[in-house]
């Protein structure tokens, strides 16, 4: 059993009355920070890697290290362990020793983040890269631990390694919430373990803590309404109570605190808040005011400097954090898009035929304009109309595999003069499948098999155009393997290709006759000539169908139970109540919220899966 404050005391979130303690200079964009010092001490070094350059500062704010890197990217994952410096770049890792060059490796696939284990702990360095292809590599080291680890699709796990890998447990995103951006360890609860803190990136903060059986337990969530970029345990704001300390992407630094708001109230008192508290919401009110006053001054000054003569036109400058990703669950297209002030609208165009699906986060006021897709090339034009003070919005996409072009989204912020962002997303002819691991062999395959004067790039550049999540420089290497999995039907691809010579496998006879038709036209563009063969599996398309089948059914079975909906509720208001009604009627009208919240966010599914049909029938 826990305190019970502790329950009660999480949901409040507290903006800390912080002083500055030094401030660098303006520079480069600062892409990584993090804590270091002498190992076995304690870590109040800080270390920002911007650029391709690191540098160290004292707690005081004196710099005691500047250190130029030979990368020749800028640096996306730091970690520090005593006198040595692990970096990352998008596809180089490298290691340093008192800024000395020790390895450096090439990785396959785009690296996320970097850490090393614990130096005093084990006899080795060993250095763990996160990758986008979702593999962990392990680059040197035997050893027997285990680490957390938090996927861009919600889930957290933890991996154990002794002689070989496995999942000790995992922690499924069964609530839809958004992508793990940070994890810290930290006995928040204060009974001797240390729990898990998370943050994502649709603002969900999460306490997990572990029950007898070392399962992991959620003990508490919160909700901010931007992405979480950090998060630590720690004791921040009052000597004696703990906190969680988190940042947010337009800034903010917010804290939860164990610290009692509230004193027991005796019989016949009432719950009054501590003088102290008193005194810190005073505090904060009073900044809250002298900064709004800042902020007519300074708005003031510039309506007064745009009407002077001698005024100079700038346009605001801000930055977009966007994330367009496929969900597995769903086969549908996450588009996040977040930025650092409220946004005033977003206007959406494709010009591929997609379907916007509805998100129950998503406040937006959404209409729709008409286009004409043959002279303009327009399937889509939508606007988004945000409420005040919105700087987070989320938009699901289903596309059609086969129907590719681009997605375009016109982000317009709350500023004057009014200016306005374009960000483009590929919609690839295979868009619906992701990348795997595993291939079922025993499957029945058609093959299409194709040869030509084209370079081992070439063809890659041909796969990166086709297909989601392929690496956009080509893995080293000879020749190259890639499994996929299609998110809607459950069907699987194998690609393995290199210099003059391409494979590819499929159960599903459609993905093949889409490779084919991309790939004739994109050699075509090249001038190159293909020689194409095919090996066709009659008992494909069985196999494939009777995939469909179950999805079929219970689509048809759903707009059956919705369509009656209307007319059962009609007969329990005539006659008063439901019991003359059979079982599976009386079940239609207690699920019958449910039932239509499902087939509301599954438009056009039974649609799609007549189409899969159609298609099989036109290959065929």
């Amino acid at each position: 059993m826990f305190p019970g404050h502790y329950i009660k005391l999480l949901t409040f979130v507290l903006h800390f009355s912080s002083q500055p303690v030094f401030k660098t200079l303006p520079g480069q964009k600062v892409s990584r920070l993090e804590l270091g010092g002498a190992l076995g001490s304690v870590q109040e070094k800080i270390f920002v890697a911007s650029g391709s350059e690191v540098r160290g500062f004292t707690k005081r704010g004196k710099q005691f290290l500047s250190f130029e890197t030979n990368l020749t990217e800028s640096i996306r994952a730091m970690h520090v362990s005593g006198s040595d410096l692990f970096l990352c770049a998008s596809y180089i890792y490298n290691h340093y020793c008192d800024c000395k060059d020790q390895h450096y490796y090439l990785s396959g696939d785009k690296i996320s983040d970097v850490l090393c284990l614990p130096v005093e702990k084990f006899e080795r360095i060993t250095p763990i890269l996160a990758c986008q292809d979702r593999v962990l590599r392990i680059l040197e080291g035997e050893w027997r631990r285990g680490f957390f680890v938090g996927t861009s699709a919600g889930k957290m796990v933890f991996i154990h390694i002794q002689e070989v890998t496995f999942h000790k447990w995992e922690i499924f995103n069964e609530k839809k919430r958004g992508g793990i951006l940070c994890i810290d360890n930290f006995d928040i609860m204060g009974d001797g373990v240390k729990d898990i803190l998370i943050g994502r990136d649709d603002g969900t903060v999460e306490v997990y803590g572990f029950d007898s059986a070392n399962d992991p337990v959620l003990r508490f969530d919160h909700s901010l309404t931007e992405s979480i970029t950090s998060i630590q345990g720690g004791c921040v704001g009052k000597e004696g109570f703990d906190e969680i300390v988190l940042s947010t992407y337009s800034g903010w630094v917010s804290g939860l605190t164990t610290e009692p708001t509230h004193r027991e109230a005796g019989p016949g008192e009432e719950l009054k808040m501590s003088q102290e508290m008193q005194t810190k919401i005073a505090s904060l009110r009073s900044e809250l005011e002298q900064l709004q006053f800042k902020v007519v001054q300074e708005r003031e000054r510039y309506q007064h400097s745009s009407q002077s003569t001698t005024a100079v036109s700038a346009v605001p400058v801000f930055s977009i954090n966007d994330k367009f990703t496929l969900n597995k669950d769903d086969a549908s297209y996450s588009l996040i898009l977040e930025v650092q002030m409220a946004i005033d609208n977003v206007l959406i165009q494709s010009d591929v035929p997609v379907d916007l699906l509805d998100v129950d986060k998503n406040s937006a006021v959404v209409s729709f304009s008409g286009c004409d897709s043959e002279p303009n090339g327009n399937f889509l034009l939508a606007t988004y109309r945000c409420q005040a003070n919105t700087t987070r919005l989320e938009l699901k996409i289903r596309s059609i595999e086969g129907q590719y072009g681009m997605l375009q989204a016109y982000v317009t912020p709350r500023i004057q003069p009014k200016t306005c962002q374009v960000r483009q997303y590929q919609i690839k002819p295979l868009s619906l499948h992701q990348r795997s691991h595993v291939f079922d062999q025993n499957r029945p395959m058609n093959i299409l098999s194709l040869t030509g004067q084209f370079s081992f790039a070439e063809i890659h550049s041909w796969m990166v155009f086709c297909l989601p999540e392929v690496p956009e420089k080509p893995p080293v290497g000879e020749d190259v393997v890639f499994y996929f999995q299609n998110t809607f039907l459950n069907t699987q691809l194998e690609c393995s290709y290199r210099k003059g010579e391409g494979v590819f496998k499929s159960d599903n006879i459609s993905t093949i006759s889409i490779l084919k038709d991309v790939l004739s036209k994109e050699a075509t563009k090249r001038k190159i000539n293909l020689n194409i063969s095919y090996d066709i599996s009659e008992e494909s398309v069985g196999h494939t169908l009777k995939m469909i089948h179950p999805k079929l059914e219970y689509q048809l079975l759903l707009a059956k139970k919705v369509h009656l909906i209307d007319a059962l509720k009609e007969l329990q208001v005539h006659e008063g109540n439901t019991d003359f009604l059979i079982p599976e009627y009386r079940c239609i009208l207690e699920e019958a919220e449910k039932l239509q919240e499902e087939y509301k966010k599954q438009p056009a599914h039974l649609e799609r899966l007549y189409a899969a049909i159609g298609q099989r029938r036109g290959h065929i």
